[in-house]
């Protein structure tokens, strides 16, 4: 999963990536040949006691140095702005394919996670990324040219070198062996503690209402002590690696200098190439080193990696249409013709060949008892999802004909639980329409009965908003959620509940309102409230997801038993009446 994730993302940038092999390649070799050069003058400068040669050599070695420092830097600016440009790409990748799921996959990954794999993960496959093209590619050219120097200055000293790279080879794979699932582990508890923190701080208000404190303090200590013990797990193994390689290095030191020792005394050997060899030995090491670091990273990149493939591998249920509507001949009548969906993996159906027709100039409701799939069936309008049978009709063409940006501007959806986004009242107002008003704002604002508490608010329409509307009420959020559909003015208006929030004399006046602002446009209410829908031209009664009866009130209420038990537990018989 990780090479196939960076062949995709990184072959944009296949120029930066060759410059950058060549600067590591440079670099390396003057990294290599400085050792060789301090032998010549230790054996044919110093022994002899020539200083014109010690001199012109040491401006070699300063013009070597030079060259290695250059090479250095370029491939470490070169690294870090490839790397930067594939963690902006893999996001941006990320994103869109989130942007573009259905409330289905929504609901399958779940917020905590997509958003965990949308930040951490690629800052683990970018940091990945960084340190090979800054260690990782230098690391083998190092190594093998190391060997090759080494054997250069004396082969069989070089004997030792065939004990010491296996053995810290060996080392390193069965370390990074038992780190990978840790780190799967470690993401996944991640996306624990990312999930339990957004639970508490979206749900601070209820906790302090219910003096839950403590209990979310155990909960939230439970998630986190379950990271920090896997933490813990892979950090000690983490720091077991660096003292077995060190071992290896001066165990091998010392090898070389009691061997070389030797060989000097025998004059097999000079002593510039034992400090030229030792010198090899240590940039061998460091390179294994580098190595050793580096696949310390990679099982977590490996187990990042499989998480963001994951969701770039999931396709979106809904799909957008290959040879899309693009206009519509008539004017917001919505039908739907024995729709039914299903979730995946669910034994029952949440509907079932439902069926309805709604007209403009006319208000359809929608009633049932909680979990009966009237949600579900508004959903299907916009395209939150798509109807697994059936199809939904708007002025007489599937939806999932019509393309996706005309079909948001005949549909206006306001949802069960309306959202704000941080900013004002105008740009939230605007989200829908950004070439609105302030008349046209104020308007929907007096529709939405919610112009009274804007003025109130320190700035009116430029009165900032929190993320997600935290700084007003329920009803409140509610109204600005009716005036942002309002400002947009689509032909066909869905109220998903829409009215829970309000007061009945708010209820009534914001429905009075509607009424005539939405004259001639389709209405479609979903409400548990019988006030709400009593007057409707056309009521639904669904029950466990099936359609169960249909007519206006007083219909309903004498030869609908689903619908009168509904009305009931609300309203006395007379009431009713």
């Amino acid at each position: 999963m990780l090479i196939r994730l960076l062949r995709s993302y990184l072959s944009p940038y296949k120029r930066p990536i060759a410059l950058l092999v060549l600067l590591q390649l440079i670099q390396t070799s003057a990294a290599l040949y400085l050792p060789t050069l301090n032998a010549d003058i230790i054996d044919k400068g110093v022994v002899k006691g020539d200083t014109g040669y010690i001199l012109a050599l040491g401006a070699v070695m300063l013009g070597v140095t030079l060259v290695q420092m250059v090479g250095n830097i370029g491939a470490v600016y070169l690294g870090a702005r490839t790397a930067s440009a594939l963690g902006r790409d893999v996001r941006a990748a990320v994103f869109d394919r989130v942007q573009s799921f259905s409330a289905r996959e929504m609901g399958q990954f779940g917020a905590p996670t997509l958003i965990t794999r949308t930040t951490n993960d690629v800052q683990q496959v970018q940091m990945l990324v960084v340190m090979t093209f800054t260690l990782m590619v230098s690391a083998p050219i190092m190594c093998v040219g190391g060997i090759v120097m080494a054997l250069g200055q004396d082969i069989p000293l070089s004997g030792i070198l065939l004990a010491v790279v296996p053995v810290l080879a060996v080392s390193v794979s069965l370390i990074v062996r038992r780190m990978r699932p840790l780190f799967r582990s470690m993401q996944k508890r991640l996306d624990t503690v990312n999930r339990v923190l957004r639970e508490q701080i979206t749900g601070n208000r209820v906790i302090r209402a219910f003096v839950r404190d403590a209990y979310e303090g155990t909960r939230f200590e439970g998630a986190n002590t379950e990271l920090t013990d896997v933490s813990l797990k892979t950090g000690r193994l983490m720091a077991l690696m660096f003292p077995i390689v060190m071992t290896v290095v001066n165990v091998s030191s010392i090898a070389v200098v009691w061997f070389g020792a030797h060989r000097i005394d025998s004059g097999g050997m000079e002593i510039g190439a034992l400090t030229a060899f030792l010198s090899y030995l240590m940039q061998i090491v460091m390179s294994v080193m580098m190595a050793t670091f580096m696949f310390m990273m990679v099982p977590r990149a490996e187990v990042c990696a499989e998480r963001i493939e994951e969701v770039l591998g999931t396709s979106s249920s809904v799909v957008p249409p290959v040879a899309p509507v693009v206009e519509l001949r008539s004017h917001g009548h919505l039908e739907v013709r024995a729709a039914g969906f299903r979730y995946p993996g669910a034994e029952e159906p949440v509907l079932r060949e439902v069926s309805l027709v709604a007209k403009p100039g006319e208000i359809t409701a929608v009633i049932g008892s909680t979990g009966s799939g009237k949600s579900t069936l508004l959903g299907l309008v916009p395209r939150l999802f798509d109807a697994t049978d059936g199809e939904v009709l708007v002025d007489g063409v599937d939806v999932r004909t019509v393309e996706p940006a005309l079909l948001a501007r005949t549909v206006g959806f306001v949802p069960q639980k309306p959202y704000l986004f941080s900013g004002t009242v105008a740009t939230n107002l605007r989200y829908g329409n950004p070439d609105a008003t302030d008349e046209e704002l104020w308007h929907a604002l007096d529709v939405a009965q919610a112009r009274g508490f804007v003025e109130g608010l320190d700035g009116g329409l430029d009165a900032p908003v929190a993320q997600g509307g935290t700084n007003v009420s329920g009803g409140q959020r509610q109204r600005l959620a009716i005036a942002r559909t309002l400002v947009r003015r689509p032909e066909i208006y869905l109220f998903d509940d829409s009215f829970s929030a309000l007061d009945y004399a708010t209820d009534a006046a914001l429905r009075a309102a509607l009424a005539e602002e939405t004259a001639r446009a389709t209405v479609v209410i979903v409400a548990q409230r019988v006030s709400t829908i009593r007057d409707a031209d056309r009521i639904v009664v669904l029950d466990e997801g099936r359609v169960v009866g249909t007519g206006r009130h007083r219909e309903l209420m004498e030869g609908n038993e689903t619908y009168r038990e509904i009305v009931l537990s609300q309203l006395t018989e007379a009431e009713a009446a």
